[in-house]
């Protein structure tokens, strides 16, 4: 067999076979005149080199295979020669994996001590001040990142008012009891006086970790991080205006909100809703991520056990709490009721003209 044919036949190069030649792995016969012969089991061999370098060996290492194919076995890995390269190329990758998954490990404990750092007394909206990312950093690459769930970037799509909550105005809670990351068990029926900000989500990411495949390009999933900083750094302007109580509400197991709750520092409590209740009692609008049902994000102002304003859709998310913060500013206090600051004490509460 001629080196071209041979060439067409395995798929490389002849600059290559020449190269396995001066290896010693596919050695042809020289003709008379000077052309290169090829045996038959040359077109094995090369297959077999082919083969084992593209599962990461160098050409060297496929030596032991190549030799087992020229002693007459069928297959390069039936000799004992060739078992052994087997187990010194996973002992080599094993190592390279350690290293590897030790330089991950040391990079994700950066993010996440940047991330308690940054994320907490960061300003709302999207400046990340004092924060550069250089180019080779930021450069698309095979290996998915995990992307910081209080950050949220330019153009994400806006979630379209589909009406789907265009029923909950004038209803009422359900007598419904949801755990709370605080410890306690809060019922929805049962909230008390004075008006209750109540903000649904989908989930919450943590630093490091991934968020649903695609999530940023479903309208309106992106943002529970920032919305959460958002209503924290409000908390007290919104008590100031009557707001009673905060609460979020995910469908997320109280376990992962704790971790939320504390990392963020939030002045409130985040209700665990996992069995998805509170949609079967008020029919709200989800939609499927990864195969996970997760609620579209919305916020109830509730009064007394009545809904009685619903902003839906939320967007953008980070800047939400500040829709809610002027809402209530325009509205009277319910009668009887006096805003009140984070302790508890009454505050006098300027109200603008009408």
């Amino acid at each position: 067999m001629r080196v071209g044919e041979l060439a067409r036949r395995t798929g490389v190069t002849v600059r290559a076979l020449r190269y396995y030649e001066a290896a010693g792995l596919v050695v042809p016969r020289r003709l008379p005149n000077g052309y290169r012969d090829y045996a038959p089991t040359a077109l094995r061999q090369v297959e077999e080199i082919r083969t084992l370098t593209g599962l990461g060996l160098s050409v060297e290492d496929t030596r032991p295979f190549v030799e087992c194919l020229a002693s007459g076995h069928d297959l390069g890995d039936e000799c004992p020669a060739s078992l052994a390269a087997y187990r010194r190329s996973i002992r080599d990758l094993s190592e390279r994996i350690r290293l590897l998954t030790e330089r991950r490990d040391t990079l994700a404990a950066h993010l996440e001590a940047s991330s308690r750092r940054l994320i907490p007394d960061a300003p709302e909206g999207n400046a990340r001040t004092g924060i550069s990312v250089s180019p080779e950093v930021s450069a698309p690459s095979p290996v998915p990142v995990p992307a910081d769930p209080a950050w949220l970037p330019r153009g994400l799509p806006r979630p379209p008012d589909d009406d789907g909550a265009a029923h909950l105005p004038g209803g009422r809670l359900p007598d419904l009891v949801l755990p709370a990351t605080d410890g306690r068990a809060v019922g929805l029926g049962a909230l008390g006086p004075g008006r209750t900000v109540l903000y649904v989500y989908p989930l919450s990411g943590r630093p490091g970790t991934d968020l649903p495949d695609g999530w940023d390009t479903i309208p309106g999933a992106r943002g529970c991080t920032a919305e959460a900083c958002a209503f924290r750094n409000h908390y007290d302007d919104l008590r100031a205006v009557g707001a009673a109580r905060v609460y979020g509400l995910s469908s997320q197991p109280r376990e992962y909100q704790r971790e939320l709750a504390e990392r963020l520092r939030l002045p409130f409590a985040i209700l665990s809703d996992t069995g998805l209740a509170l949609r079967e009692a008020l029919d709200l609008p989800t939609f499927t991520a990864d195969g996970r049902t997760l609620y579209r994000r919305l916020t109830m102002i509730v009064n007394r056990g009545e809904i009685e304003h619903v902003f839906y859709p939320v967007f953008p998310p980070d800047q939400h709490a500040a829709e809610v913060l002027d809402w209530l500013r325009l509205q009277d206090p319910p009668q009887g009721e006096t805003a009140h600051d984070r302790e508890g004490h009454p505050l006098s509460v300027p109200r603008p003209p009408r």
